[in-house]
């Protein structure tokens, strides 16, 4: 799995990856479509990254708080705000795996990060927990792969079999639970090779 310090290298240069923006416009317009959203929403995007996703939904929304447990992340998303000037994007550096966030939210949302969570179910129970009443959880990420998306020393989830996380889901009081493919990452392996690795995208409301 990436380390923190390893996120913290890649933030400056994050954003030059095009795929980053095309994966991002996939998923905000497949959430746009599922979820009922409004500017009187209040979200969180948790594993922010440099706030590629936040930045496409912000329009359709009230505040969004842009969670990452990286500070280079976090830099990033503060510089974009200093150009942009809006108010309604509010970058945290907080590790939600080793702490409780004291917050409520109508609507947690989250792409291809999940996969770096050591304990799925905690995390999904802390989302539960950050959840108003009638609130929305939109999770993207990987469908089940070979462990070759990423590198060797990876020790994340090698993706997720969506009618898996559903159960879990169900479990933790999530209910109109649903899923559908939203992305295909296109990826080099090794000299000439491209390799397909779908992503779904997950909804349901608490």
């Amino acid at each position: 799995m990436l380390t923190l310090n390893e996120f913290d290298k890649k933030a400056a240069d994050w954003d030059l990856n095009p795929v980053y923006v095309e994966r991002s416009r996939a998923i905000a317009n497949l959430l746009i479509k599922a979820i009922p959203l409004d500017k009187n929403m209040t979200a969180l995007e948790y594993g922010a990254g440099t706030g590629i996703l936040s930045l496409i939904l912000m329009e359709h929304m009230g505040k969004i708080t842009l969670m990452d447990s990286s500070e280079g992340m976090i830099s990033v998303i503060k510089e974009k705000l200093r150009k942009s000037r809006t108010g309604k994007l509010i970058p945290v550096c907080f590790d939600l795996q080793n702490g409780s966030y004291n917050a409520e939210y109508d609507l947690i949302f989250t792409q291809m990060v999940l996969h770096h969570v050591r304990d799925i179910n905690d995390i999904l129970h802390k989302f539960s927990l950050m959840l108003r009443t009638g609130g929305f959880l939109a999770i993207a990420d990987l469908y089940p792969e070979d462990g070759s998306f990423h590198e060797e020393e990876f020790t994340g989830h090698k993706g997720f079999d969506p009618e898996l996380l559903m159960h879990q889901l169900s479990s933790l009081s999530f209910r109109n639970i649903n899923y559908q493919p939203c992305f295909t990452i296109r990826k080099e392996i090794g000299e000439g090779n491209v390799k397909e690795y779908p992503v779904f995208l997950i909804t349901a409301c608490i």
